[in-house]
């Protein structure tokens, strides 16, 4: 009797094994499909790295997203020099077609504890490639940079049930195989007995 116990309890690890590794391709290919949207989901990131635009150092961030976008300017002093005082910045955007045209948003001061940043929050209508202008103006000098975004919806788009959903289908699996063998060493018991 304890044999076959023993038995029953290595055959059922040995299934409950095989249905836990046949779950990797599915895990597997969801990842490959999350990484592959275009999305931006996660921190700003930089579409300009410390360029010199007139009398300042200036990096440009983004978080590009359709609707509101955010842009953070970095300003540095060039060596030796500081940042005026009067300095104001515009961020300008067009669609890279050209369908729309450019729109210019004031940039507001952030405290940064040392770090002179400006920020600014833009309408991006839909998912494209759009031109982006830095406008720097100041009694000591002014200046423009030019680089392009894609705007991207917020999140994973049309992954996002995808993805959440993975959880709650990985648990529902576990539980229903769970269900599946606990009633299988029932019947199994209940045929040893007769």
């Amino acid at each position: 009797m304890e044999r076959s116990e023993s038995r029953m309890t290595r055959t059922g690890k040995l299934r409950a094994r095989r249905e836990l590794f046949a779950c990797f391709p599915a895990i597997l290919l969801a990842m490959l499909c999350v990484t592959s949207a275009n999305a931006h989901n996660g921190p700003p990131f930089p579409i300009i790295t410390d360029q010199r635009v007139g009398p300042c150092i200036i990096s440009l961030w983004t978080h590009p997203d359709v609707g509101l976008g955010t842009f953070f300017v970095m300003v540095d002093p060039l060596p030796g020099g500081t940042v005026p005082k009067d300095l104001k910045i515009q961020i300008g955007v067009q669609p890279v077609s050209g369908r729309l045209p450019e729109v210019v948003y004031s940039a507001w001061p952030e405290n940064q504890r040392g770090q002179v940043e400006f920020k600014t929050e833009v309408q991006f209508d839909q998912q494209e490639y759009w031109k982006v202008r830095l406008i720097l103006a100041s009694s000591a000098g002014g200046g423009e940079a030019l680089s392009k975004v894609e705007a991207t919806p917020p999140g994973f788009g049309r992954w996002d049930l995808l993805l959440y959903m993975l959880p709650f289908l990985g648990v529902s699996f576990l539980w229903f195989s769970a269900i599946t063998k606990r009633r299988r060493l029932r019947k199994l018991r209940v045929q040893q007995e007769t």
